[in-house]
């Protein structure tokens, strides 16, 4: 990468996995070949296994101190959450003298492509092969953008594949204003991701309401292991408390335009819902302005 290659780096939160942290290997295999950091709390057990493998890529930083900055939306007392790194990931690239990173899971298992350069939905599985070049894109959108934080699709965002919403934005030139999962980020634009679980949707919504910026760019997406399939991370937080508590944590910090549904066709399920007429704030037309 060309932009501002030595203040960019990917940032890898994980926990509990030191032998399988699937995004690492994934992001060599698809062609990144920059600065890689893993970002592990302080109170995980295979802080030293991680270190064995992974030597000076591994920052770890204190959990109690992420906590501290941290809304974490109730009083289980429970730690174990994704949040505090999101949060704290911007000090540590501050220590680390970065301008930008972008902000993985650790269970990526490919990178592909979902549009051709004429907007047309490609139904077949196209891997990325020259990841840097992507990314470097990526990151100058991000930064002319002026958005809080720029994301990559994922699987999910494409049920009903080139009929799904997020496609038929994409042909009209348009971009999602959700952004999960895989976020760039720039140390001159923090904000603060909340609630213990569900915190990307809780960040893209609440701060969205107050005018911020968050957008999906639907081309590049990225493809993960099932939530409740891999040991370690946030598997616990989901076999424990179900779906309905996850997604009552967006309904808690914007009610005005979160609810909870049904979803799925055959195995249906309570998840969120977001009215996004309700979300973003709405600029009136000056031709509507009273003479």
């Amino acid at each position: 990468m060309s932009t501002d290659k030595e203040k960019f780096a990917a940032f890898i939160l994980t926990h509990g996995r030191a032998d399988n942290v699937m995004t690492y290997d994934t992001l060599r295999k698809h062609g990144y070949t920059g600065k890689i950091y893993l970002l592990v709390d302080d109170e995980d057990a295979q802080i030293d296994a991680y270190r064995k493998k992974y030597g000076d890529q591994v920052f770890v930083f204190s959990k109690q101190d992420a906590i501290d900055i941290t809304d974490s939306g109730d009083n289980f007392g429970k730690r174990n959450s994704v949040v505090y790194a999101r949060n704290y990931s911007f000090k540590v690239a501050e220590q680390l003298g970065l301008k930008y990173f972008l902000q993985l899971d650790d269970d990526y298992k490919q990178f592909r492509y979902t549009f051709d350069n004429d907007r047309n939905y490609i139904t077949q599985n196209i891997n990325i092969n020259n990841l840097d070049v992507v990314l470097e894109a990526m990151l100058g959108f991000y930064i002319e953008s002026g958005a809080i934080t720029l994301a990559m699709s994922q699987g999910g965002d494409f049920i009903g594949g080139e009929g799904s919403n997020v496609s038929k934005q994409h042909v009209k030139g348009k971009f999602s204003r959700k952004a999960m999962n895989a976020f760039f980020m720039c140390v001159e634009r923090p904000f603060k991701f909340m609630g213990r679980i569900n915190e990307d949707v809780n960040a893209y919504t609440e701060i969205a309401r107050r005018g911020g910026l968050f957008i999906t760019a639907p081309r590049i997406r990225l493809e993960q292991g099932q939530t409740q399939a891999n040991s370690g991370g946030l598997t616990d937080i989901y076999l424990d408390l179900g779906t309905y508590v996850k997604s009552f944590y967006s309904v808690m910090y914007a009610p005005s335009c979160v609810k909870i549904a049904e979803m799925g066709v055959q195995s249906r399920r309570l998840h969120h819902m977001v009215k996004w007429k309700h979300v973003c704030p709405m600029i009136i037309s000056d031709e509507h302005k009273k003479k």
